[in-house]
Order: C-alpha cells, then structure tokens, then sequence
C-alpha cells in the first residue's frame, strides 16, 4: 500500500539524513579543530592520473615529510579553476607517499622540488 510505502520513504530520509548530519560535524570540526595543510596541483594531475607529493625542496624536507597538518587537503586545479578538493588524513597520505616512494620526480624552480608521484585512484582505495 502506498502509506506503508511513504513511511518506509520517511523512515530511511530520516537516517540518511541523520547520517549526512554526522559527516556534516565531522567536516565542521576538521576546519574549527584541526589543522589542515593545503597543497595545489595545476594541470598535470588530469594528464597523468597521478598527484605529486612534495617531500623535499632545495635539499631540505618539505611538505609531506615535516607537516604537523591533520588532513591532508590536495586542490585539484585546472588552470584557474577548481575541479576537486580532496581531503585526505595526513597519516593516510604520508602511507601513500611511502607506498610509491619508487615513484621519485624532480620538479618545480629550477628543478629544486622532490615530489612522490600517487596514482589519484590510490587515495581512493582505503
């Protein structure tokens, strides 16, 4: 019957919305709380499917090897557009760097910037 089938309707809205309201605080208290260090990538991320880590810039650690950041928060750009934001806990993004630390690019002034290069599907795959 159609009353049994909008209560049932109203019932799973109720959780999801309850549900969205979570990940809505969740959200609220990374940017109230935690700090979080933001990194931009323009162009090449779409080119190649992968984003570069930097982890070391004219010889000394940088980026993903000093930051104190809880969330990781790599802007995906094109141009000067934004096409994504990806949030990503430091720990997991400091895992991934590690993972793929046989995939070392120079880059950046002068060459002067060491990046890890991370397949973009890998930061999706928990």
């Amino acid at each position: 019957t159609s009353g049994d089938d909008d209560k049932m309707m109203n019932n799973k809205f109720d959780i999801d919305l309850k549900y969205g309201q979570i990940f809505e605080n969740k959200l609220s208290d990374i940017f109230k709380n935690k700090k979080v260090e933001v990194k931009t990538e323009r162009n090449m991320w779409r080119k190649t499917g992968n984003i570069a880590i930097e982890y070391e810039c004219r010889g000394k650690r940088s980026g993903i090897s000093v930051t104190q950041a809880d969330w990781w928060c790599h802007v995906l750009a094109d141009d000067e557009e934004v096409n994504a934001m990806l949030m990503v806990p430091t720990d997991k993004m400091k895992q991934l760097a590690r993972k793929y630390f046989s995939r070392k690019k120079e880059g950046g002034d002068d060459k002067q910037s060491k990046f890890v290069l991370i397949p973009l599907k890998e930061v999706f795959n928990g």
